[in-house]
């Protein structure tokens, strides 16, 4: 990207410097244009579909196109949600209410940017779509792991959550991680962070067979849990019981478990018991009590145990038997007890056990390492990272002048859903201290005009589904509100908006591309039926047996269309 950036053509500059000036027009209400206001959405996961959903309510003479890298949509909801969680995927109603719009396009297997990892993909640039729409909103999620960045993060049956939940949910990408399961005799699983995904994970590896194949879940997927010798679970926190990241409901599902002990854990400080909020109260009265069920010593349960105040310090190498662990795979992990601090509280303390006891019912205590933190080692086999996600930034992100936060994996914002980029100004001072030419400069917030953000992208990977759907309506209304109020949009002229959407998108961008293969709404509707049609073959009651890989997704479609 760098390169990119030092190599910028010439038109990329004219660009650049057309969004630094102020802008020169300005778009008129969509109700009383002759044109129709015309917005893309990179993205069809909830944020997408949501803002699609708020805009098209509020405007209802706009048009709206979505671009999505898959042949099909939905995001985080065909790929991030639990497979026996079915009652969370119920927005699909609503999506499929969007689509049905006769101003809404799904405009699926285009790539955005970046050249398509499929020969039937199709890829267009950013500034072709910059160049024919009034707006864009970015909202395309998180697709890179955050790393712990200790020794052996590298070893065999070292999992990210998110490609696992990838692989059970069957994500084209994570098709052939096939992890071979069957050596969870060895030791425990380690599930490291303690959200909702983690809670996923380990629900999943420890729910039956059976029930497994009632859901959406993929094939490959349950073939190799239904090989699982997974029998003890850690889900290891950084910081206390107090500041953990899973929800009650979440908890409850794993209690629900047949035959499945989730161990009690017991509070280190429980005189403190009852200053806690109700939510945070009642999840942690069920978690120190733990299932109740009857003792069988001659043939243990399987069983969930939480962990807290540890954080990794190393995974490691150390088979004791040499045919009992495939080469370079995860045999132990070291984990360095923490201790827990107020938000205010100075670094530099050293009364650790003080302080632990005075931020361990603070629900915003954060965690440190002492410079010499008491260890303990797990003998392991699996450990899952459920650490968070992280969005990156589109190829042509740099060369456009769109910014991008590399390190919180965010686009800059202004909290509703404004791209905000810094406009340099001179600082105005006392002429006789600064002479003009070398008074300082600053930099100042500055709304990109008519770009927006949501979802993950604009906020990071946190909360549910119904909290997205808020922080999507949030960035509809900004735009809505931009538009009342005869706010400037993309710019128009030789590298400005024309409106004219997908249609002169296509026609710039993959003439003479024979090979690609856009997927339109019809089209996933195809995808749609053909995988329910599989689903009702297995004879299990699964709701779909999903396509896993895009080449049979598309098999489905045939030529026609291309």
């Amino acid at each position: 990207m760098a390169t990119i950036a030092r190599a910028r053509p010439r038109a990329f500059q004219q660009w650049n410097r057309q969004l630094a000036l102020a802008y020169t027009s300005q778009v008129r209400r969509a109700s009383t244009t002759v044109e129709p206001f015309r917005l893309a959405i990179i993205g069809s996961g909830p944020a997408g579909f949501y803002t699609a959903y708020r805009f098209m309510k509020n405007n209802e003479h706009a048009k709206v196109d979505m671009y999505e890298s898959l042949p099909v949509p939905y995001g985080l909801v065909r790929f991030g949600v639990a497979p026996d969680h079915a009652e969370v995927k119920n927005c699909r109603e609503k999506f499929e209410e969007v689509a049905a719009s006769p101003n809404f396009t799904f405009i699926g297997n285009v790539t955005v940017g970046a050249s398509s990892d499929h020969p039937d993909g199709a890829t267009v640039p950013l500034s072709s779509i910059l160049r024919h729409y009034h707006a864009v909103v970015f909202s395309y999620g998180s697709s890179e792991d955050r790393k712990l960045g200790i020794p052996g993060e590298e070893l065999k049956g070292v999992f990210s959550a998110r490609e696992f939940v990838g692989w059970y949910n069957g994500l084209p990408e994570y098709a052939d991680l096939n992890p071979d399961l069957s050596l969870g005799a060895h030791g425990d699983t380690l599930i490291i962070g303690n959200g909702n995904v983690a809670m996923d994970v380990a629900r999943i590896l420890l729910k039956s067979p059976e029930e497994l194949a009632k859901t959406d879940i993929a094939a490959h997927a349950l073939d190799a849990l239904s090989k699982s010798k997974t029998h003890n679970i850690r889900i290891i926190g950084r910081r206390g019981p107090i500041q953990a990241a899973f929800t009650t409901k979440e908890l409850r599902a794993l209690y629900k478990l047949p035959g499945v002990e989730v161990r009690p854990y017991e509070l280190e400080h429980p005189t403190a018991y009852d200053v806690l909020p109700p939510p945070i109260k009642r999840r942690t009265e069920l978690l120190s009590k733990g299932s109740s069920l009857p003792p069988n010593p001659s043939n243990p349960y399987p069983s969930v145990t939480f962990e807290f105040c540890l954080s990794p310090l190393e995974f490691d190498h150390k088979p004791e038997q040499p045919s009992s662990t495939p080469p370079n795979w995860v045999t132990s992990a070291t984990f360095g007890k923490t201790v827990l601090q107020n938000p205010n509280q100075h670094h530099s303390s050293t009364d650790y056990e003080t302080n632990n006891h005075r931020a361990y019912y603070n629900q915003k205590a954060t965690a440190r390492l002492p410079p010499q933190p008491k260890t303990v080692t797990f003998n392991t086999r699996y450990v899952f990272k459920s650490i968070g996600y992280k969005s990156t930034p589109l190829p042509e992100f740099s060369p456009l002048g769109i910014p991008f936060n590399t390190s919180t994996g965010v686009i800059p914002n202004d909290g509703i859903g404004r791209v905000l980029t810094k406009l340099h100004r001179p600082h105005q001072l006392p002429s006789s201290s600064h002479p003009a030419h070398h008074q300082p400069h600053i930099e100042l917030p500055h709304h990109f005009k008519g770009l927006y953000c949501s979802g993950w992208v604009k906020r990071g990977p946190q909360g549910v589904i119904a909290e997205t759907m808020m922080d999507a309506f949030t960035t509809a209304d900004a735009i809505t509100e931009d538009l009342t109020k005869r706010e400037k949009f993309l710019p128009e002229g030789e590298w400005g908006q024309d409106g004219k959407g997908w249609e002169a998108v296509k026609a710039e961008a993959l003439k003479g591309n024979s090979n690609a293969r856009v997927v339109s709404w019809e089209d996933w509707k195809a995808i749609d039926r053909a995988e329910i049609e599989r689903g009702q073959k297995a004879g299990t009651g699964k709701e779909r047996e999903k396509f896993v890989r895009r080449e049979d997704m598309l098999a489905v479609l045939g030529d026609e269309g291309r």
